[in-house]
């Protein structure tokens, strides 16, 4: 296998970054085993004139230029013209050796102790990769941030016996974010598009917030290309009883990859696709499938780790992809099968999913923090009118009581329902005092299961079986609620449900149904 070196020097000679700027002193030497004979090292005798040396160069090529510095002496030597050169927008890549990961603990000589925050606020971004596999994939993430205007210069830290370590190749990805918008990689992107026999489309919450709702249904049905929510998707970009509705993206390298497999070109569309909440091995990408980012947000484009990225207003650039070239095929992705209907014999969280669908006002809005219903709702509850789910995008728990009451704010004609754990509603519970003085009309929907569910299937993920601090007894959420003024119901059977729910929706104040679920 390959070495981080060997990775990290096919990964310059791709980027065009062959001649490199230094100073270097013992902890970076094994960077410089087997020098390729085609590259350049140009010698500074102070860390100052290495970097400007590294910033003429780099402005006069209009590409970033590789800057190797001692430790912390030599990061400190070369700090003044670092901030000129993050004056004068100029990309630099800026490595430092570190000393072995085994001796840091110990503080050895001519270690860098916080060795990624002390060139700040003068670098763009900065790390010590966790990892001696993961320098290459920093390098590049480094590459890609300092040349994404404004451009500027980025850090990486590197440990000495990073470099012999054995390492994967990493693919040097384009990122098109000079020129929001980029028409010639949208034309790029567009004639890939048409190309592919068997495209398809993920899309994230970027749609929703750039109001691309319309154009991603219509690239999509002019394609016939099936469509996946990304991972952890915080709005809803597209109708969820719409039959080129695949399903939703897990948060797991091994299941994006097995959901995606087969297609040849994936179109990732306002948001991450390889958003991870579990560790993973293997391929990022299904082997053989073309990858295409396009969103607003350039460090998304940074540090995806396969596919081109442009950077831009999902609304506009999916207007320009709607008038490139035309599919030639004639395939439709096959639809999504629909979750069986409950017959309420088990008062459970997907039960009170299915009803709230069926219950819930024309333009209503859900607001969700229930983490272990997040996947039942996927089936029971679509969202099928744009700009009507919001939850979290952190995971941070507190955010969906307290938010319902600001989008009913905004929304005031439209009823709002806040769907939201026990555990997760705890966290900010004295929103409800807001809620009763402001007079909103939130439906406050609790899915009592008297625990933090969530943990207790990311315990079954880690072969736990006792996990101590996870029951939620005694809780009574209509008590709560009633003391902040705000008239509460409480459910513990499906014949009672219907009518707790009609009565809240119904209301022109706030309300709090708790619904016990096995």
């Amino acid at each position: 296998m390959a070495t981080v070196r060997d990775a990290t020097f096919a990964l310059l000679e791709a980027y065009g970054m062959t001649t490199i700027f230094g100073n270097p002193g013992s902890t970076e030497l094994p960077m410089f085993r087997n020098f390729p004979a085609h590259f350049r090292y140009v010698l500074g005798l102070q860390e100052a004139v290495v970097l400007a040396m590294a910033d003429g160069f780099a402005q006069t090529t209009r590409n970033a230029a590789l800057v190797n510095l001692h430790s912390s002496a030599g990061t400190g030597h070369a700090l003044g013209n670092l901030f000129t050169a993050f004056k004068n927008q100029t990309p630099l890549v800026v490595t430092a050796g570190q000393q072995a990961r085994s001796i840091l603990p110990y503080e050895p000589f001519l270690f860098a102790q916080e060795a990624a925050d002390f060139p700040k606020p003068f670098v763009k971004w900065s790390c010590e990769p966790a990892r001696a596999q993961d320098v290459p994939a920093a390098i590049a993430r480094a590459y890609l941030v300092a040349m994404e205007p404004p451009c500027g210069p980025t850090f990486v830290s590197v440990p000495i016996d990073d470099w012999d370590q054995p390492c994967e190749p990493v693919p040097a990805r384009r990122v098109f974010a000079g020129n929001p918008g980029d028409p010639a990689a949208l034309a790029e992107a567009a004639e890939a598009l048409a190309q592919a026999r068997n495209p398809v489309i993920v899309v994230g919450a970027g749609v929703a917030r750039d109001d691309a709702w319309d154009e991603a249904i219509a690239l999509a049905e002019l394609h016939r290309a099936g469509v996946w929510v990304a991972p952890m998707s915080s709005r809803n970009s597209f109708p969820e009883d719409h039959p080129l509705l695949q399903g939703f993206l897990t948060a797991g390298r091994e299941a994006i990859v097995a959901s995606l497999s087969g297609h040849d070109l994936i179109l990732v569309l306002g948001g991450p696709m390889s958003l991870y909440h579990v560790e993973g091995h293997g391929p990022h990408v299904p082997d053989g499938a073309q990858v295409w980012l396009i969103g607003d947000n350039h460090v998304h484009a940074a540090w995806a780790p396969g596919g081109q990225a442009i950077v831009a207003n999902c609304r506009l650039a999916l207007r320009s992809l709607l008038k490139g070239p035309q599919p030639g095929r004639t395939s439709t992705a096959a639809p999504r099968q629909s979750a069986p209907v409950l017959d309420g014999s088990m008062m459970t969280d997907r039960y009170l999913l299915q009803q709230i669908a069926r219950l819930r006002p024309a333009g209503s809005v859900i607001v969700e923090e229930a983490p272990s219903s997040r996947g039942p709702m996927h089936d029971h509850l679509p969202i099928v009118e744009r700009d009507t789910f919001y939850t979290t995008a952190s995971g941070g728990l507190g955010y969906g009581l307290p938010a319902a009451i600001g989008v009913a704010l905004a929304r005031p004609r439209d009823k709002v329902i806040a769907l939201l754990g026990d555990g997760s509603s705890m966290y900010a519970i004295q929103g409800l005092h807001a809620a009763a003085q402001l007079g909103v009309p939130v439906s406050f929907v609790i899915v009592k299961n008297g625990r933090y569910e969530a943990l207790h299937s990311f315990g079954r993920h880690f072969a736990m079986q006792d996990l101590p601090g996870t029951q939620l007894p005694d809780l009574d959420f209509c008590a709560l609620a009633e003391g902040q003024g705000v008239r509460a119901a409480r459910v513990s059977s499906a014949a009672e449900l219907d009518d707790a729910l009609r009565a809240s929706f119904a209301a022109d104040h706030p309300t709090l149904v708790e619904v016990s679920v096995a």
